[in-house]
């Protein structure tokens, strides 16, 4: 078994200079979890390995599974337009958004800001960014129609179907449930965001929290690859490049040298990364959660730092080649 020294301490460097307030940072394989350490303490509270942090954008790959789950079934398919679940979505439009224009951020939904409340109202509203398929922009509102066509076509409320498709990975843990963390977002009013309207939304593209066990656990399911949380060509066909060849505009420009599968960030031709294989998402509060299926690993941290570590000089590309390297 491979070990991780570097990796946790790149985290616990990170924690003791302050730059990340706390920590959770966990690593597993295909068989399952094999590290997990917390770091830190907040208002003289140790940090847990159980903790519950918010994930913010990483709720995105769960509903995206979610919603894979109705396409095996029958229910969806990739190309199902947004319309049919949202009867008044399009005014002003000449286009037709689809299911896979929304998960890789090829919409041209005009974004809102995060915090802001009405997205039924904001997802309808008239008129659009961009012709949907031929230019990305990262975009969270869209998420809320992702969430109308699963409601849609499964009959079921949006985060019943992820908390449904997550048991399938033996991840009970996700919630939108603010009062589940310890954890404040350090900075978040200062980076623009009202947390608590946020939290209040419930947003189907950032109000997820969660534990870094529950991530890992689908993780995990993913790298075996048996069926056992999607289907081995669910997987094959998520991973597929939605973007290849489109305009990418901020924040996501082509020198990031990554594209958009069904949700997930394929980080291909990432010039940070000695990996070629990785794909996961970030949040917005710092959560990383990244795969790599040709070293058999992923790694999650759960952070809390608004606005993401980067803007305090944390570079998490240093973490991931710390854990695909001992891989």
């Amino acid at each position: 078994m491979p070990r991780f020294d570097d990796a946790f301490d790149w985290v616990r460097r990170h924690v003791a200079a302050e730059s990340l307030p706390t920590a959770v940072l966990g690593i597993a394989t295909s068989d399952g979890i094999v590290a997990l350490e917390a770091f830190g303490t907040e208002h003289g509270r140790a940090t847990s390995v159980d903790d519950h942090y918010p994930l913010f954008s990483v709720t995105k790959p769960l509903v995206g599974l979610a919603a894979l789950r109705l396409v095996e079934r029958g229910l969806l398919t990739p190309d199902t337009p947004l319309a049919a679940a949202v009867p008044g979505f399009g005014a002003g439009r000449d286009d037709v958004v689809r299911l896979r224009h929304l998960v890789s951020h090829s919409s041209g939904i005009a974004e809102p800001p995060m915090d802001e409340g009405g997205l039924r109202e904001s997802l309808v509203a008239p008129g659009r960014d961009f012709e949907a398929g031929t230019t990305t922009r990262y975009s969270t509102l869209g998420f809320e129609g992702v969430a109308a066509m699963i409601e849609h076509a499964g009959g079921e409320p949006w985060l019943d179907a992820v908390t449904a498709v997550a048991g399938r990975a033996g991840a009970d843990g996700f919630t939108l449930d603010v009062d589940s963390t310890p954890h404040e977002v350090v900075d978040a009013a200062e980076q623009g965001l009202d947390y608590t309207r946020f939290a209040a939304l419930g947003h189907p593209g950032a109000g997820l929290f969660g534990r870094a066990g529950d991530l890992l656990a689908v993780g995990s399911a993913l790298l075996r690859d048996d069926g056992s949380l999607v289907a081995p060509v669910t997987v094959e066909a998520m991973l597929r490049p939605l973007t290849a060849g489109m305009t990418k505009l901020e924040p996501y420009p082509a020198s990031r040298g990554q594209d958009w599968g069904f949700t997930w960030n394929l980080r291909n031709n990432a010039p940070g990364l000695l990996t070629r294989d990785s794909y996961g998402h970030g949040g917005w509060g710092g959560c990383e959660f990244w795969i790599t299926p040709s070293r058999d690993v992923c790694f999650v941290l759960l952070t809390n730092v608004g606005g993401g570590v980067r803007r305090l000089g944390v570079e998490a590309d240093e973490l991931h080649n710390a854990v695909a390297a001992a891989a």
